[in-house]
């Protein structure tokens, strides 16, 4: 279930408190959250555990199955043991069911206040790893010999990989705004490119409804949410020569920094490159070093920042957070109030989240060109 929350791609690591109840209106606020349906209504669940309602009540409220209700407690349960404890106060029993329960390093290191890298780190101290099971795409008739497959704390691993000479490809993640099926697209291709080169090709994603996920489109086929702990697990287990995140938009793409502080082998376009092509002030500088033209424009990071500078540039103004694909979170501003409206409800600016500011030409025509170049050639 957690890991199903993860594999969503909207900020979540697992059950994150959603709201705390210290009140009669907070308590008032969650039960309108339990009785009235909504997206974000599973994460209000466990915040009823977590205030103390019993079973019985939150199954009256919400009408979710006490099947459901029974897991999500267990998981609640599994959470305030780690209250006080460092990384390196985590035993193997705590560990080993945390891990059996979904929570990723990272809403364990949530709960500790520490960091993701020093949970991995104490997970590996204790050699807890996740197992691959294989898909049974033969409705249990016959033995399965697909290589389609998830991830679980469990004893018996039937990955089995090969020694042949490998390339990964990770995915697009569930499609959203700006970050579809041409995405999808691209990595089939690229899969079917490396297989025609003569290497084994591994996919990792997690859309059912996608291309790449087809069992018989790669050699192997990881169903997995792309984060950062699930791919390194793969990495280490298959041993790819190289991994290519240029494919699969936004979700690969901020991995491969990460990947690369790693040791993972990035191949293609370079974590750097991309970097380059994702921060607006980098690439301002490439575009002036070329002698190119482009909007006026700059990077802003607080709320007062963007104010100064959207006087000095001038309405209207093409907003939008930085490191995004597609028009994620992105709107054409024509006065101030528009702009304190979205710096104060769509994006949370920070140092390490700036937001980006274009001058909208109102006449302009847009076109889009594709190029494919190795840094001589252009096709």
């Amino acid at each position: 279930l957690q890991k199903a929350l993860r594999g969503l791609e909207v900020g979540s690591a697992g059950f994150e408190p959603r709201m705390q109840v210290v009140d009669e209106d907070s308590r008032s606020e969650l039960v309108d959250r339990l009785t009235n349906p909504g997206a974000d209504r599973i994460w209000y669940l466990a915040d009823a555990f977590r205030a103390g309602f019993e079973l019985e009540e939150i199954y009256g409220y919400s009408g979710v199955d006490p099947w459901f209700l029974i897991q999500i407690d267990d998981i609640v349960r599994w959470e305030s043991q780690l209250s006080g404890l460092t990384a390196d106060g985590i035993d193997h029993s705590l560990m080993w069911g945390l891990k059996r329960r979904g929570f990723s390093d990272k809403r364990i290191a949530d709960v500790l206040g520490t960091t993701e890298s020093a949970v991995r780190e104490r997970r590996w101290a204790l050699d807890i790893r996740p197992v691959y099971k294989r898909v049974d795409t033969c409705a249990a008739e016959f033995a399965a010999s697909t290589a389609y497959m998830y991830s679980a704390y469990e004893e018996e691993c039937e990955a089995a990989p090969s020694d042949r000479k490998k390339i990964l490809v990770l995915g697009g993640g569930p499609n959203r705004i700006g970050q579809g099926i041409e995405f999808d697209y691209c990595c089939v291709h690229a899969v079917l490119a490396m297989r025609e080169d003569g290497y084994e090709t591994i996919m990792v994603n997690c859309n059912p409804e996608t291309v790449s996920t087809d069992y018989d489109t790669s050699d192997r086929l990881y169903f997995e949410p792309v984060t950062l702990e699930d791919v390194l697990e793969i990495v280490e287990l298959e041993q790819p020569t190289g991994v290519i995140v240029q494919f699969g938009g936004q979700t690969p793409l901020k991995l491969a920094r990460a990947l690369e502080a790693a040791g993972v082998p990035i191949i293609g376009t370079t974590p750097d490159q991309i970097d380059r092509a994702e921060d607006r002030e980098r690439f301002q500088q490439m575009i002036q070093a070329l002698s190119l033209r482009q909007p006026a424009n700059t990077t802003v990071r607080s709320v007062e920042a963007a104010v100064a500078a959207a006087a000095e540039i001038g309405y209207p103004l093409v907003v939008r957070p930085s490191y995004v694909l597609g028009g994620r979170a992105m709107e054409i501003v024509y006065r101030e109030e528009d702009l304190l409206r979205y710096m104060n409800d769509a994006v949370r600016v920070s140092e390490d989240s700036p937001v980006l500011l274009d001058r909208f030409l109102s006449a302009a025509i847009e076109v889009d060109i594709d190029a494919v170049s190795d840094g001589e050639q252009v096709v």
